[in-house]
């Protein structure tokens, strides 16, 4: 496996993998990939960090994009985190986890956020975090609509990895 950072590219099999689980939905694919644009188009700001995973035949086995937090010292965001489904289970969500950890504690991290949704859909998600240390830090009731609420998953970082 080997993570590096995401070129052009990558950006069509990115939107393949993030439509193929049927987890995400139109608007945030969309916003996905803006994200992933704004990487791309404008690195030296440093907003946003993609990386993506390639297993030995060169295949796209996942993704990770996270950024900084404005405003805040030492606070990222985990933005997006997606597993190619036929390689799901065998480590890579985790691999691209502690990479981007590792790569933030270097960069000063002291917490690492997650936003998910509270839905049934994002089960997986939720037990991922929670398996890999984040704990739930607050719930925002019905903050993307009436019963989806808002999990902000975090974990400290700085002294933890």
């Amino acid at each position: 496996m080997r993570i590096r950072p995401v070129t052009t590219h990558d950006r069509k099999e990115i939107v393949r993998l993030l439509r193929q689980r049927g987890t995400f939905n139109q608007r945030e694919i969309r916003v996905a990939l803006d994200v992933i644009d704004e990487a791309l188009e404008r690195p030296e700001k440093g907003d946003y960090h993609a990386f993506c995973a390639r297993d030995g035949n060169a295949n796209l086995a996942g993704y990770i994009c996270f950024g900084p937090i404005p405003m805040t010292d030492g606070c990222y965001d985990l933005y997006w985190i997606a597993v190619d489904e036929r390689m799901s289970k065998k480590g890579i969500g985790g691999k691209l986890l502690a990479f981007m950890e590792e790569f933030l504690v270097r960069e000063g991290a002291r917490r690492i956020y997650v936003d998910t949704s509270s839905t049934p859909h994002y089960k997986p998600a939720r037990s991922f975090y929670k398996k890999h240390g984040y704990h739930v830090a607050c719930l925002l009731k019905d903050f993307y609509r009436e019963g989806d609420h808002k999990v902000i998953f975090m974990k400290e970082v700085s002294s933890s990895v």
